[in-house]
């Protein structure tokens, strides 16, 4: 079975037992959309295969599978968008949907007041259905005026991003002593990172390292040592 993993370590493939058998020698060939192709040698590791070389992100192609013995196979990976994730979220956009929204709500609201308080003499109906769309629409307003908020206070917007990026930086022994993540735009970052590292690593080894974040469009790197 062939998966990414990636869990606390930068993404590689993996080549499970299938049925207990482990193929000695393996090679991964990606096919992307737009016709690049990268070809992963596997090395052994304890019961299992690993890529030697990282999987750059988006995770989206077509892997073929070679084995030893001449098999071939092809699997289909997909990009999956994070539950959470509301950096690539257009508030703009979803301002004005939410505009348009609330006018049919109170619309239809409305209508089905005066029509049942016509039909029942349920005169009540007409200030319930008011009341009604008030909470609906400031429930609404509220989620927005909060992620809005958190914007314009540079807060994270991506956790899972601040997690996989600390894990990333700190994977070979380096520790991450300072983030700060914010939004620029729709699916764009900024992020500016401090590593404190022993070894001789510039600002440009981590900017390589970090590159398979398509999402990072901004990206300041300042590397401490120890004292």
């Amino acid at each position: 079975m062939v998966s990414i993993f990636e869990h606390g370590v930068p993404p590689r493939f993996r080549l499970q037992a299938i049925e207990g058998y482990l193929p000695e020698m393996a090679a991964i060939e990606t096919v992307r959309a737009d016709g690049t192709r990268h070809v992963f040698g596997m090395a052994a590791r304890d019961g299992y295969l690993e890529s030697a070389d990282e999987v750059p992100e988006p995770h989206a192609f077509m892997a073929h599978l070679r084995l030893a013995r001449g098999e071939a196979h092809i699997i289909t990976f997909e990009e999956h968008a994070h539950a959470g994730d509301k950096a690539s979220h257009d508030n703009n956009l979803r301002a004005a949907i939410i505009h348009v929204t609330a006018d049919a709500t109170v619309s239809i609201l409305t209508i089905v007041g005066l029509l049942l308080a016509r039909a029942f003499g349920w005169l009540w109906m007409d200030p319930l259905a008011g009341i009604v769309g008030a909470f609906v629409i400031a429930a609404w307003a509220y989620n927005l005026v909060r992620d809005t908020g958190a914007i314009l206070l540079d807060m994270n917007p991506d956790l899972s991003m601040a997690t996989t990026l600390r894990q990333t930086i700190e994977a070979d022994g380096d520790r991450l002593s300072d983030l700060h993540l914010w939004r620029l735009g729709p699916g764009h970052l900024g992020a500016i990172i401090a590593v404190t590292t022993s070894r001789p690593r510039g600002p440009e080894f981590y900017r390589a390292r970090l590159n398979r974040f398509r999402s990072l469009s901004h990206l300041t790197v300042e590397v401490q040592r120890p004292v």
